[in-house]
This record gives C-alpha cells, structure tokens and sequence, in this order.
C-alpha cells in the first residue's frame, strides 16, 4: 500500500474499522496532540467512509470550546491536557456526528509544554458511546514513552485506536482522574 503513515498505524486503523464494519458501528474521533494521526490513518483504508464519519482536530483551547462545546470553565480549571477535557472532547465528537463510538486525544507531545505534574508523554484518551449514561466516564491518563514529538504521537494514535475496537473498555468502566 502506498502510505507516508508506519505500516503498524496502518494496520491498527484496519482492525478498527474492520471490526466495527462488522458489528455495525460508525466511529468518530476528537484529536488534539494527534493532530489528525488517527483520522488520517483511518481514511488511508479505501472504503473507510462506511464506518468513519468524521475527525475533529481542535489544537487550540479556543477550537476546543468553539468546535466541539467543550466549557471554558472546563478549560480553565483542569487545563486542556485533562479527563474533564478530553471526555468533553469525546462527547463533542458524538454530539456533533452521527457516530455510534467516538474517542477522544489530548495531551503533551513535546518536546517543550511539559510540567512536574504532567510531564512530556502526558495523554489523555476517553471514549463516549451513543446512548450510555454520560455520568459514567471512560477516560484514561497515560505518561507515554517519550521517544521524541513523534513518538509520543504515534503511541497516542495507537492507543486511540485500541479502544475504538468494540469490546474496548466502555461505559461500564467508569475510569476516575488520578492526579
């Protein structure tokens, strides 16, 4: 396949949407430190508009708010690199589409906006499911390895695509922000 994207990004996004083709859902995806990575893996698929109905890339704080709804309040207190933040993201994504699944990234690729708190490598994933109680969260802070911008992007991207595979972590498994 003629691809500039690593072949195991390629791979991961035709699992993904093999299996969600297979079990009738439409997904959807909200990037931030990704900055399209998982959309463009995802369309480099022929045939990928079948399940994939749409990616957001909302880089700045005022394109979270304005594209996806996500609240300034929001914003403010737990900051952009967040499970209050990227669960909006997810929500935004969902309110915004048709899709049945969508899946949230935000989050500190570097190699320069890292803290003591949240260092280089700092991503945040959640997942919102049409129809699934919205009190329940399904979100996850992970430090990555950071192994350079592109590294960090790349396993974002991956883990990303992990849990758009049904039978991924869903809102049953309300995840709670450690930090």
């Amino acid at each position: 396949m003629d691809t500039i994207l690593p072949s195991v990004l390629i791979e991961a996004a035709r699992k993904v949407l093999d299996a969600n083709r297979a079990a009738g859902r439409r997904i959807a995806v909200a990037e931030s430190c990704t900055g399209g990575l998982v959309s463009a893996a995802l369309t480099e698929i022929p045939g990928s508009s079948d399940v994939f109905e749409a990616g957001f890339v909302t880089y700045s704080n005022e394109a979270k708010h304005d594209v996806l709804k996500v609240s300034t309040d929001v914003l403010e207190t737990f900051g952009s690199v967040s499970i209050a933040v990227a669960w909006s993201m997810a929500q935004g994504a969902l309110h915004n589409t048709q899709a049945d699944i969508a899946v949230a990234i935000t989050g500190i690729a570097g190699p320069d906006g890292g803290s003591e708190k949240k260092p280089v490598g700092t991503v945040v994933f959640a997942q919102a499911e049409r129809g699934a109680d919205p009190q329940h969260i399904v979100a996850d802070a992970r430090l990555l390895e950071n192994n350079g911008r592109g590294g960090v992007r790349l396993q974002a991207a991956l883990c990303a695509l992990e849990l758009l595979m049904p039978g991924a972590p869903s809102s049953d498994d309300a995840v709670e922000e450690s930090a």
